[in-house]
């Protein structure tokens, strides 16, 4: 199992592939927008692969000390065994020495995808990471803040998006407390 950065258009077409089907439009950027940004070195796109196979995308954006980890998903034929724990173990070395954090969709709002969320949620915390106390809303969607062995305040959430994708992200971004 390993991850690493995507080098064709054809693996490209794989992340874009699996980054439409794993994640609701309310909430995934234009894809043109987050090859910009790797193009930029903001983001870092991994490709995680298990026996040379294509099997998930990991993405995060890249400011200061601050990672955020943007998506990760696991191609559905793949999940169930273990892939995402072990792949979210390397990205905890991999940015070690970073502040690594993530968002999660908020269990306190009504949704049709409310188990989904719960798992997702206690599939993060069953793998190191805990609840920062940090709850936002981004393009209306609302959102918390886990994080793995670190703090991240919301002015901190706040200048990582302003810092990479300036007012386009970040006037839809506001605290919830």
């Amino acid at each position: 199992m390993r991850l690493r950065e995507v080098t064709s258009d054809m693996e490209w077409g794989l992340l874009e592939t699996l980054y439409t089907e794993a994640f609701p439009e309310n909430e995934r950027k234009p894809f043109a927008m987050i090859r910009e940004k790797h193009r930029e070195k903001r983001t870092d796109v991994w490709m995680i692969e298990q026996n040379d196979e294509f099997s998930g995308l990991a993405i995060t954006m890249n400011s200061g000390d601050l990672v955020l980890l943007d998506y990760f998903a696991i191609s559905k034929e793949k999940r169930g065994n273990g892939l995402g724990g072990e792949s979210l173990k390397i990205l905890f070395e991999m940015y070690r020495e970073k502040r690594f954090f993530l968002e999660v969709e908020s269990l306190s709002v009504p949704a049709d995808n409310i188990e989904e969320r719960r798992r997702r949620k206690q599939f993060y915390l069953n793998n190191g990471m805990t609840e920062l106390g940090v709850n936002a809303r981004l393009f209306g969607v609302e959102f918390e803040l886990l994080g793995y062995d670190c703090e991240v305040s919301f002015p901190e959430y706040f200048s990582l998006y302003d810092d990479i994708y300036g007012s386009y992200a970040s006037r839809f971004l506001e605290e919830i407390k």
